[in-house]
């Protein structure tokens, strides 16, 4: 009996339409002329859901009792035994109830495909197994019904039915997910844009992996071993070496660039099984890679750079990062590098060959200019001149007899060949003269004295000596040449890394210095600047352990100070341009703070001219409101009557508190502005702290505000004299522009934070404007003149991020606005008041 066919629908969140795309399928299957029946769909009494049922036969469901309460459940039998050709069975990670013949659902779902029915189901991500942990670290939620990605893997087909967070969330707001009870507080914890976000890319991420497991079975199946690019996948060579941090950073930012790349690094064991790496090393690397959410591999193989090319093909890489060798030149000139053995049989593979520390002396250092060769090859050159003279003269004499002059003379130019290639033009030379006379003294005829007798063999020693200096002075030039050439190109890379850094403005004058210290090999480096109050130091690096400094003038102030060695003429020319680029940079800097402190300037300008204003117009009117009120109450012309006068002083003591109100709101913008305010923050009970922030409203405003919180609310980490004044200054604003309406207060815990929620019913704020109601004197036309400076929801924000926390606004499903304040958890408890 053949198999039959599992498609699943998968869905980031409960809501995006997954039932509702099953039946859609239903539907077009018994168009088709299928048989299809609905084993068992839930609803949750969804109108839509309830429409797509129609015109599809739905199977009753199995009854099961347990502990005298009856629950419905897919009847397996029933389906067996009407044997459709496809049947739909929703909610795949479901938990049958106890006494089921199955435990899980997903088992009833694999008894119906092994009897050959077709099967269309749905399924969460977040009821992945292997994704529980996952997206209970996003939601705070754990997961009790999940299904093995197996199972899921397993399927012919899984379809994404995907929707945005923004359409999900405005879906529940229309009751079409939950009933309108329950959306509230939905929308305010599971289904926040951040926990949907989240979950959507995670369906996506699994889906995707899933999409490349059937590419690469595809491939194998028909033999296809080249590599198609339809996803970034960077390799990284370990070696266990110094430089494999360097090397997995800079692949992570290979594979970041894509967006989606994936990071193997992978470490090559011998096949000896000798390990040839440290252990602690390549643990300490692996760690850093599953860090950077890339995978760890190990493989054997006796050719590093074959097994290398081997594996990346397994993985379809199109990028291979492997770190230049650390061995000498020496020893690479004996034998090629992994590097060019990678490079030369990469074929469609990019590879990157990265430079690190362990490859040569850390810093920029300038390659010395003390001539062609070093010491060290010179004095090379001059000891196998010595060696080499009396060995090849023994050698040619034991075979005189087969020897000729020229012979002797070409094997004596070999010899000064190689004195030159190794010290140069100088142990050259010298290899050359005595090579010349222990020619003359002992083949030249007459032998044994330094004489000449025919003309052809002075002319022959006379060749011999101009052919060896000239391939001496030739081999000297050439290593001159190409040693100014390296520190051309040194100074060059120096200057120009120098300039795009202060161009960049990303390199203070202190890092600048820094630079110029490592790469002229000096022990201090200041910059000293010339004022009319005297020298002053502008920055400094290195300690200049007392000795007089060397100083080279940068401009008419500035002034280098050196400490370490003097430095030649050659060497000062490329300093000064060094010097004058860290003479840039503090300008930069000058000007940078210049700027700030302009902005600062401006910033308070702008302040006091809103201040002016709000003095001029919402300030006058409560104290317009205090004068005449107690100028009234003073009056002897006027008759009051004592209402008159209870009224009289109700009107001052409304206009004091209105008055009082503004005041504050001015000193604590007046304090946030000037960085003033220093939060001290302890663990603080929300529920204390929304009863004292209550207090400061009127009675009205008091009697439609309505507060709720959970029993086991954990304490926030915040100062709580701050955050009552940031309480009371959003129920007072949700009061006064909801109009009409109760105010609720929520507080709750969510994903690691507590969370503060003042939700209104008033007329809400358009998303383009919902940054402008925290700026500071906006009231955005919705408050009459004399309400308010338009400082309440500022003073809010400023308080609360200074107390590390956010305060955003959202919209209030059915119409009007949330503001949510979301601060730390507290770590220590908080005694809350009996």
């Amino acid at each position: 009996m053949a198999r039959g066919t599992l498609r699943i629908y998968l869905g980031a969140a409960p809501g995006v339409g997954k039932t509702f795309a099953v039946l859609g399928e239903a539907h077009r299957r018994a168009d088709r002329g299928a048989d299809v029946v609905v084993g068992l769909v839930e609803t949750h009494g969804r109108p839509r859901t309830l429409e797509q049922l129609q015109g599809l036969e739905v199977l009753p469901r199995a009854q099961v009792t347990h502990r005298g309460v009856t629950l419905t459940e897919l009847d397996v039998d029933g389906v067996r035994a009407r044997r459709p050709d496809l049947v739909v069975v929703d909610e795949l990670a479901h938990t049958n109830a106890p006494g089921s013949r199955n435990a899980k659902r997903w088992q009833d779902v694999e008894e119906l495909l092994a009897a050959g029915i077709s099967v269309l189901t749905t399924v969460n991500v977040q009821h992945l197994e292997s994704l529980t942990d996952v997206v209970a670290q996003i939601t705070g939620v754990v997961q009790q019904e999940t299904v093995p990605d197996e199972v899921v893997r397993r399927a012919d087909q899984v379809e994404l039915v995907d929707m945005s967070p923004e359409s999900l969330r405005r879906r529940m707001a229309h009751g079409n997910v939950y009933p309108a009870e329950r959306v509230d507080a939905a929308m305010g914890n599971y289904f926040r844009v951040g926990n949907l976000t989240a979950l959507r890319e995670l369906a996506l991420l699994w889906l995707a992996d899933r999409v490349d497991e059937g590419l690469r079975r595809y491939r194998t199946e028909h033999d296809i071993d080249h590599v198609w690019e339809a996803r970034e996948r960077v390799v990284v060579a370990l070696t266990g070496g110094p430089e494999g941090e360097t090397l997995v950073r800079r692949a992570a930012r290979v594979a970041r660039r894509s967006g989606t790349g994936a990071l193997f690094a992978v470490h090559v064991l011998s096949s000896d099984g000798l390990a040839g790496a440290s252990p602690e090393a390549l643990q300490t690397q692996r760690a850093l890679v599953e860090s950077l959410g890339g995978t760890y591999h190990q493989v054997v193989g006796d050719h590093v750079a074959a097994t290398l090319l081997e594996f990346a093909r397994g993985v379809d890489a199109t990028q291979l990062v492997v770190g230049t060798s650390r061995r000498s030149r020496w020893a690479r000139a004996l034998r090629g590098g992994i590097g060019g053995e990678v490079i030369a049989a990469s074929g469609e593979i990019d590879v990157h060959i990265v430079t690190h520390s362990a490859a040569g002396s850390p810093g920029w250092r300038l390659p010395p200019l003390t001539g062609a060769l070093t010491a060290r090859r010179r004095w090379l050159g001059v000891a196998l001149a010595l060696a080499g003279v009396p060995l090849v003269t023994l050698a040619c004499l034991a075979a005189d007899a087969a020897l000729s002059l020229a012979s002797v003379l070409l094997v004596f130019l070999l010899l000064v060949v190689a004195v030159a290639l190794v010290g140069g033009l100088l142990p050259a030379v010298f290899a050359a003269v005595t090579s010349g006379l222990a020619e003359n003294w002992f083949f030249t005829q007459p032998t044994g004295r330094l004489t000449v007798g025919r003309v052809d063999d002075i002319v022959a020693l006379g060749g011999y000596l101009v052919v060896a200096v000239a391939v001496a002075s030739v081999v000297d030039r050439s290593a001159r040449r190409a040693t100014a050439a390296a520190r051309a190109g040194a100074e060059t890379a120096m200057l120009a890394s120098l300039s795009r850094s202060v161009l960049a403005g990303d390199r203070a004058l202190p890092a600048l210095l820094e630079q110029v210290r490592e790469a002229f090999g000096l022990r201090s480096v200041a910059m000293v600047e010339q004022t009319a109050d005297g020298d002053r130091t502008v920055g400094t690096c290195g300690a200049p352990d007392g000795e007089q400094p060397e100083e080279i003038e940068v401009t008419d102030s500035l002034t280098l100070q050196l400490c370490g060695r003097t430095l030649p003429a050659s060497e000062r020319r490329v300093l000064v341009a060094f010097a004058e680029q860290a003479a840039v940079a503090l300008q930069q800097g000058r000007l940078a703070a210049q700027a700030a402190e302009v902005d600062r300037l401006a910033a308070g300008n702008s302040m006091r001219t809103a201040l002016l204003a709000a003095v001029s117009h919402d300030l006058r009117t409560p104290l317009a409101g205090i004068k005449a009120a107690s100028s009234a109450l003073r009056s002897t012309d006027l008759a009051l009557t004592d209402d008159d006068r209870t009224e009289l002083i109700a009107t001052v003591d409304e206009s004091a508190d209105r008055l009082t109100g503004l005041v504050d709101n001015l000193l604590d913008m007046s304090r946030l502005q000037s960085g003033a305010l220093t939060p001290v923050s302890a663990p603080a009970d929300l529920t204390s702290v929304v009863h004292a922030a209550l207090s400061w409203l009127d009675d009205d405003q008091r009697a439609r505000v309505r507060f709720s919180s959970p029993d086991d609310l954990p304490a926030a980490l915040a100062d709580p004299g701050l955050l009552e004044r940031v309480v009371a200054n959003l129920a007072d604003n949700a009061t006064r522009h909801a109009a009409t309406g109760p105010v609720d207060v929520r507080a709750g815990a969510a994903a690691g934070r507590v969370e503060l929620r003042v939700v209104d019913r008033g007329p809400g704020v358009r998303p383009a404007d919902r940054e402008r109601v925290f700026a500071p004197f906006q009231r955005l036309g919705d408050a009459p003149a004399g309400q308010g400076v338009g400082l309440g929801l500022a003073v809010a924000r400023g308080l609360t991020e200074a107390m590390g926390g956010t305060l955003t606004a959202e919209d209030t499903p059915g119409g009007g606005l949330t503001m949510v304040v979301s601060l730390a958890l507290a770590e220590a408890p908080v005694a809350v008041p009996s």
